[in-house]
C-alpha cells in the first residue's frame, strides 16, 4: 500500500468512529429525556393519587356525621325588637284553611305572645307523630301557617318545633309533608315564613 494514502485512511477511519459514538451520545441522551419524563409522569401520578385517598377519606368523615350542622342560625341572628305587651287583636278568619281550623284560631288569638315578639305560636296533632302549626299576630289578627306538617321526628328530640318569643327564627326537627329528615330554619317576616337554611340529615 501506498504510505502517502495512509493518513488519508486513519482520517476517514476516525471519522467514522466520532459519527459512531455521537450516536450513542445522542441515543443515551434521548433515553435520558425519556426516562426524566416518565419519572415526572410516575411523580404526578402519585400525587394524585395522594390527593384523591385524601379526598375519600374526607368524604368518609363527613358521610359519618348525622348532621352537617356548622354555621347553624341562632336565635338572637334573628332578634324581634317589637315585643306586644297589650290586649291582642281578634284573629282575622279569610283562607279556606283558617275557616277549617276556625275554633282553634278564635282559642289561640286570646293568648299572650310567644313568638317574634308579637305573635302567639302554637301546634296541634294531625295523625302520629305529626303536628302542624300557625302563628297569629296578636298586634293585627293576621295568621301566618307553617307551610307544611311535621312528622318523624328522632326520639331524643323533645320539641319538633323550637321558638322563642325575642326571636323570629323557628327551628324544625323532622321531616316536612312527610318527605325528607333534617333540621330547618325558618324565620318569620311580613311576606310568612321563609326558609333560612336546610340541614338535612344523612344516612349514616
Amino acid at each position: 500500500m501506498d504510505t502517502a494514502s495512509r493518513p488519508h485512511e486513519q482520517a476517514c477511519t476516525q471519522s467514522s468512529r466520532d459519527k459512531t459514538q455521537e450516536k450513542r451520545l445522542g441515543s443515551e441522551r434521548s433515553h435520558g429525556a425519556d426516562g426524566q419524563d416518565v419519572l415526572g409522569k410516575t411523580s404526578l401520578v402519585l400525587k394524585m393519587k395522594k390527593l384523591f385517598f385524601a379526598f375519600l377519606a374526607l368524604s368518609a368523615f363527613s358521610i359519618g356525621q348525622p348532621y352537617a350542622d356548622e354555621a347553624a342560625p341562632k336565635f338572637n341572628d334573628f332578634p324581634a325588637t317589637d315585643l306586644f305587651n297589650g290586649k291582642p287583636s281578634k284573629v282575622r278568619i279569610i283562607s279556606s284553611r283558617d275557616r277549617k281550623f276556625a275554633t282553634r284560631l278564635h282559642a289561640l288569638s286570646g293568648q299572650r305572645p310567644n313568638f317574634a315578639g308579637h305573635y302567639t305560636l302554637a301546634s296541634w296533632g294531625c295523625g302520629a307523630s305529626c303536628i302542624q302549626t300557625v302563628a297569629i299576630d296578636a298586634k293585627t289578627g293576621k295568621v301566618a301557617w307553617l307551610p307544611f306538617t311535621v312528622c318523624c321526628w328522632d326520639s331524643d328530640i323533645s320539641e319538633p318545633i323550637e321558638f322563642k318569643r325575642d326571636s323570629s327564627l323557628i327551628i324544625v326537627h323532622g321531616s316536612r309533608n312527610e318527605a325528607g329528615a333534617g333540621v330547618y330554619y325558618y324565620r318569620l317576616d311580613r311576606a310568612g315564613f321563609t326558609l333560612v337554611k336546610a340541614v338535612e340529615k344523612v344516612a349514616s
